[in-house]
């Protein structure tokens, strides 16, 4: 109970706030860096390696090869997967070493991460800042963090199986990419949720029947913007209800209507509110004009990157204005 009363009155935007900067945006980052991994070269390429050498074990991947007969012996093991038999056949291993430290890079700041929620987190508890609703908010968090990990090595070892059809690319499986994306994002949201909902003053407007219906507008805005930025995960390989999830070009056109779908819906939610929404509706405009000349440019990596980076940005803005019109229980 002391524990619970001095939790109460902690020094508002104190600890609680400090959680936000380094978990959500670490959290961010490192979205990024794995999208950043796929995109040269169609994206495969750091698969092989993340399984050769990785582990999810402390310790287990940490160190890179210092010799150049240890670089050779990590080179042959990769050599032996069918995404170098296939795809990447003609590597160099300078080459392979780029794509190393891509994936190392992408575990250790997996790692970082990690320690980025659990130790503030049992610093700040230790201390007694916490209510019971946010030691639960954070239990969930550390744990997703450690569940991400998992989902992320499960992903990585689908790309090292042999593929049952000849004409399949060598690749991960674009549904577990997409569960792995799916658990990034939700992390990330959720983070930034917890970091709002601390640091955001209570809105003090009237709880009419014109704000709920705003309230479900913007959930719903919110979910479509999600989905959106989730099916630019599901490109990948080979018929008619797969098709939607396995066609390339199917796909494609799967995520181009949902983001009109969603460009709509911020419009007409701008239009409903005529106050909160302009930075989202701004946000997604720049966001289509992205996708758009991503695609008219063959999809050059940096502009790819730039694009995924802004499905995040606008996914923050679709989370801030939820938080702004949250429902405060009294």
């Amino acid at each position: 109970m002391a524990g619970e009363a001095r939790a109460e009155h902690a020094p508002s935007g104190g600890p609680q706030r400090g959680l936000r900067p380094p978990g959500g945006p670490l959290a961010a980052g490192l979205q990024r860096a794995g999208g950043g991994g796929r995109g040269p070269g169609g994206g495969h390429q750091t698969d092989g390696v993340g399984a050769v050498h990785g582990g999810l074990a402390p310790g287990e991947g940490d160190e890179t090869p210092q010799t150049p007969a240890q670089w050779e012996a990590e080179f042959a093991k990769y050599q032996q997967y069918p995404e170098f038999k296939i795809m990447n056949h003609s590597m160099t291993l300078a080459e392979f070493k780029f794509i190393f430290y891509m994936e190392w890079g992408h575990r250790m700041w997996g790692r970082l991460v990690g320690l980025a929620y659990i130790l503030p987190s049992v610093y700040f508890w230790r201390k007694g800042y916490f209510t019971r609703s946010l030691k639960g908010r954070l239990v969930g968090l550390c744990g997703f963090v450690f569940f991400q990990g998992l989902l992320g090595w499960y992903m990585v070892k689908s790309g090292l199986e042999e593929k049952p059809k000849s004409q399949d690319v060598p690749g991960v499986s674009q549904y577990r990419l997409s569960a792995h994306l799916g658990a990034a994002l939700l992390l990330y949201c959720a983070s930034l949720w917890t970091g709002l909902t601390l640091t955001l003053p209570v809105n003090k407007l009237a709880d009419t029947a014109r704000l709920s219906q705003l309230r479900r507008f913007a959930k719903g805005t919110g979910g479509l913007v999600f989905l959106t930025a989730l099916s630019d995960d599901l490109l990948a390989f080979s018929p008619t209800l797969k098709n939607f999830f396995e066609n390339p070009t199917t796909v494609q056109f799967d995520h181009r209507i949902l983001a009109i779908s969603s460009l709509t819906a911020i419009t007409g939610l701008y239009m409903f509110s005529r106050r909160m929404a302009g930075p989202v509706t701004g946000v997604c405009s720049l966001q289509v004009v992205l996708g758009i000349s991503t695609l008219l440019l063959y999809v050059p990596t940096p502009l790819a990157a730039t694009h995924q980076s802004g499905s995040v940005a606008l996914l923050s803005l679709a989370i801030w204005v939820l938080a702004e019109l949250r429902k405060v229980a009294k």
